[in-house]
């Protein structure tokens, strides 16, 4: 493969082949990342819920987003192609039902290491929102998952923040 080439896309070499970018010179530093997604469940739905959480055939879906959610930003790298696989020191994903129609779902991820999180943090997110779907598919096939960002990142060259 061609030598490193300085343009926007780091995961293609010279030649335009895709590569893992090389961290080997890279830093450590403490990484974190934030990512939300928000998912309109309507109000049929959001009426079932009882103390944040509502009970299903296939279990409680909130705390199976949660771990599904959890599980995911551990396997990101075996998901998305060029991303490093990481050892990561922490992983939380936290939902909330922010109206009558739509629910909140938040994934925090942090590292010490040489790349960033923001893709386990995206990962975690869009794999909780998805549990969250597939759990309450049963009730409306209306549900819509939207807006998933990344909110804040920190570590490495800079830092970003939405906000």
């Amino acid at each position: 493969m061609g030598k490193e080439k300085n343009n926007d896309f780091t995961h293609l070499d010279d030649s335009g082949s895709p590569r893992m970018v090389d961290v080997g010179n890279k830093g450590i530093s403490v990484r974190t990342a934030i990512a939300e997604s928000k998912i309109v469940l309507g109000k049929e739905i959001i009426s079932l819920f009882k103390n944040d959480e509502l009970h299903t055939k296939k279990g409680p879906v909130f705390q199976t987003a949660i771990i599904a959610g959890i599980m995911a930003t551990k396997k990101t790298h075996d998901l998305i192609p060029m991303c490093h696989p990481l050892a990561l020191d922490h992983s939380s994903i936290i939902i909330q039902i922010i109206n009558e129609q739509e629910v909140s779902v938040q994934c925090t991820v942090k590292t010490e290491g040489k790349t960033g999180v923001e893709m386990e943090a995206l990962t975690g997110v869009s794999v909780a929102a998805l549990t969250v779907y597939d759990m309450c598919k049963s009730i409306s096939k209306s549900i819509v998952i939207k807006e998933t960002k990344l909110l804040s990142k920190t570590g490495g060259k800079s830092d970003y923040s939405s906000k």
